[in-house]
């Protein structure tokens, strides 16, 4: 699925990217890692109902004062605990963020990258910390030109201030600045709030439209289901 009307690439300078969930198979990491605690303590629920949850609980903890990404994804899990009437162990909290480095990019990622380089400057604004990113960063196989992550920000999407540090470091002006991601919630209205283009990678989930994120609606400028054909479309 692709829609793209009339859309001239050649303005743009650089696309930033959110990372987990739009390059990095988020919903089968935290699959992995959601449905050991849940089982360890008899608790069933669907991939999708998991997902719902995680993206609720998620937005809550972010929308708080600030603490490191390790800490809210241990907040998540004692979150499905408070939902479902169980308390999660310390080793248990401490397995979501522990399982986050070895969360793999999704097939068409890194060749993507690969052929947006030659042509763009690319940067990244994740809601993790720097040293989990550095972890995911290995597998990605690029130089990204700017990295910006909340714990620089102190700020988690969708709050502008992880957009607008990246904004004093880009120096581009809006019209030349592209951001691409998975969540419309986290990204997409945030994005637009500050005049940038945006395209939505909607990629196949168990929650169609949704995945692992809160809820939102958004008209981006650009939607695809991959990040091959944002690459197609901008090559």
């Amino acid at each position: 699925m692709v829609y793209c009307l009339a859309f001239d690439f050649s303005r743009f300078r650089i696309i930033t990217f959110d990372c987990y969930g739009t390059l990095i198979d988020w919903e089968a990491g935290i699959l992995g890692a959601v449905r050991q605690i849940l089982s360890a303590h008899g608790a069933h629920l669907g991939d999708a109902e998991i997902l719902r949850l995680y993206g609720e609980i998620e937005a809550d903890e972010e929308s708080g004062e600030y603490r490191t990404y390790q800490e809210t994804l241990r907040a998540v899990v004692r979150g499905f605990g408070t939902r479902l009437g169980f308390v999660p162990s310390t080793k248990q909290q401490q397995s979501l963020p522990d399982s986050l480095p070895n969360w793999q990019p999704f097939p068409d990622t890194v060749a993507a990258l690969r052929r947006l380089k030659s042509k763009y400057n690319l940067g990244i604004l994740s809601n993790v910390d720097d040293e989990l990113f550095a972890a995911t960063a290995r597998q990605l196989g690029i130089n990204f030109d700017q990295v910006v992550t909340a714990s620089q920000a102190r700020a988690y999407k969708p709050s502008l201030e992880l957009f607008r540090l990246a904004q004093s470091r880009v120096a581009v002006p809006p019209e030349h600045w592209l951001h691409a991601a998975q969540s419309v919630y986290h990204d997409v209205i945030p994005a637009q709030s500050l005049g940038l283009s945006t395209v939505w990678v909607n990629r196949p989930s168990l929650r169609p439209n949704t995945g692992a994120a809160k809820q939102a609606s958004a008209r981006p400028d650009v939607s695809v289901s991959s990040l091959q054909e944002l690459a197609d479309l901008a090559g």
